[in-house]
């Protein structure tokens, strides 16, 4: 495409081709774990984030670069999940800045909106870490800048340099951070920037995502929806929309949207259809309708999202706080969540692992509890971005007690106090929750060395707070390692929560040793129910 003057259609055009790309990488982003752990979700983060940007995009009425661009940055914010996801948000943010009041944009301008998505990516990390995806973006627009200034009107050319520096900052992060060079992996959210910067390329250039190029650190290109994108959206979007056209042929748009979702239902005749479908793409049924007629009264619903705010609506009511304070905490597992429920938590949000819940699940919690002063517990770093940016758009008095996992949350919840004020509770809360000693026990999905640990592929691995500190081939030799790790030694309970793969009385053997080991410190086996990690323990 020669041409230097577009419009929203085409912004629009150019990151549907991206959102595309990586829903056929998310899988393989997820794998860039430092830990060889199964709960990688960088790729499934930003994929569902950029999905969102684009449900607001495709309803956007006008067709101007502006319009789009701001459609997509709100869209990206409110579906943001996980670190990754915040950020990409706020590259989106960005770039809708530099696009301000623009109809149409250049090369130039495209160029000029990259630095700003550069800058505005940086300010979304308070302390930013060079290997990073915020590092990718910074390059790869000073390339797109660079290049500007001999290919001031061939935006083709200004994105392929793009692509090439993405590519080859990507393959620098190793240098860069060394946890990464230690694992044997490239930055996971540096990945992503690079898959979506790959599809703006392959719109441009006029390529099927197939045929868009194989991503850096020998990872191959899969044109099919990853497993793990299925796994986390059960149930994608319901599509609704009303066609009106000219000798429409029924049969054929029945056939061809199949190809993009399931539920499909076309009725109408030649003149007029109705169309409903569940996908995981609304985007692509819509620009399929569009190309045969007129969209009328389009309706696309998160079916994931109903589905969530159906099982809570229906187990209970929510609890009326004895203060004047709520609790909104994030847990993934049934076990857990009674657990959280019965210590008074005000409303628990399905997501942990792989399924960090977006801003705008974490915002209606905190909107739908009947306090107007809220604590949100996230139990996971990769959650917390977006527990803090609903404390900066909910109108109620949000704070968030950084909470880094499950068994930290639950010891903060107990140390909650409703007759309390709110500053008094977190500081408390926050306080209670660095004393404890949490250990977590799961299966390498890959080898990898970790500084002076060998971990070999289907290894039981258990982790003492944040560390990788064992290796073994079996649960009966991991554990009492990893005690010793945790030195638990001076502690008074031990409260273990076993996974939705161990049953208890397998749990109840298991720790009989360690209660004859210890038998000063109670030890407490409870279901957890939590995917992934065979054991979940918190020492105090």
């Amino acid at each position: 495409m020669q041409h230097d003057s577009w419009n929203g259609k085409n912004l629009r055009e150019m990151f549907r081709a991206s959102t595309r790309l990586l829903s056929a990488n998310s899988s393989m982003i997820n794998a860039l774990n430092v830990f060889p752990v199964p709960d990688g979700d960088t790729g499934t983060n930003m994929f569902l984030t950029m999905q969102s940007a684009m449900v607001e995009a495709n309803l956007c009425p006008d067709n101007d670069a502006s319009g789009v661009a701001k459609a997509m940055a709100r869209g990206a914010l409110m579906g943001a999940r996980g670190n990754s996801g915040v950020i990409l948000s706020q590259i989106l943010r960005g770039l809708a800045q530099g696009l301000e009041g623009k109809k149409s944009f250049s090369s130039l301008d495209i160029a000029d909106a990259l630095l700003q998505a550069s800058i505005m990516a940086d300010k979304a990390v308070s302390q930013p870490t060079e290997g990073t995806i915020l590092t990718v973006m910074r390059e790869a627009a000073l390339a797109a800048k660079e290049a500007s200034s001999t290919e001031s009107d061939n935006l083709e050319r200004i994105i392929e340099a793009v692509v090439s520096e993405a590519r080859a900052s990507v393959e620098r992060t190793p240098d860069l951070l060394p946890v990464l060079r230690e694992s044997g992996v490239v930055d996971a959210g540096g990945q992503g920037l690079y898959i979506i910067l790959e599809g703006l390329l392959a719109y441009l250039q006029g390529k099927e995502i197939a045929e868009a190029g194989t991503p850096s650190a020998g990872f191959e290109v899969s044109t099919a929806i990853p497993e793990a994108g299925k796994e986390h959206m059960l149930y994608g979007y319901c599509t609704e929309f009303l066609l009106q056209g000219t000798a429409l042929d029924l049969e054929a748009m029945r056939a061809r949207i199949s190809d993009l979702g399931e539920h499909v239902l076309v009725v109408g005749d030649e003149r007029t259809a109705r169309v409903h479908v569940h996908t995981f793409d609304p985007g692509a049924v819509l620009s399929y309708g569009a190309a045969l007629g007129t969209l009328h009264k389009i309706k696309i619903d998160n079916m994931e999202e109903q589905h969530r705010e159906f099982i809570v609506s229906h187990s209970e009511e929510l609890p009326q706080p004895e203060g004047n304070i709520s609790t909104v905490t994030v847990a993934s597992g049934d076990g857990l969540i009674e657990v959280f429920k019965s210590l008074g938590a005000t409303y628990v949000v399905p997501g942990g692992e792989t399924m960090n819940p977006s801003i705008e699940e974490l915002l209606k919690a905190v909107e739908k509890v009947p306090a107007d002063e809220v604590i949100i517990l996230p139990n996971d770093p990769n959650i917390m971005p977006s527990a803090q940016k609903v404390c900066e758009i909910s109108e109620k008095k949000v704070a968030v007690v950084p909470s880094r996992t499950i068994m930290q949350g639950i010891t903060a919840l107990v140390a909650f106090n409703f007759e309390d004020s709110f500053e008094a509770n977190l500081k408390t809360m926050t306080h209670d929750m660095a004393n404890v000693r949490t250990g977590r026990i799961a299966t390498a999905v890959r080898s990898m060395r970790y500084n002076d640990l060998q971990v070999i592929e289907g290894q039981i691995i258990g982790f003492a707070d944040d560390e990788l500190a064992v290796a073994a081939n079996t649960l009966q030799e991991v554990l009492p390692r990893l005690l010793e790790k945790m030195n638990i030694t001076n502690c008074e309970i031990l409260t273990v929560y076993y996974g939705n793969d161990i049953d208890w009385a397998e749990a109840e053997e298991m720790f009989a040793p360690i209660r004859s080991r210890y038998p000063d410190i109670e030890v407490e086996v409870v279901f957890g129910g939590q995917p992934h990690y065979h054991y979940l323990i918190s020492a105090e």
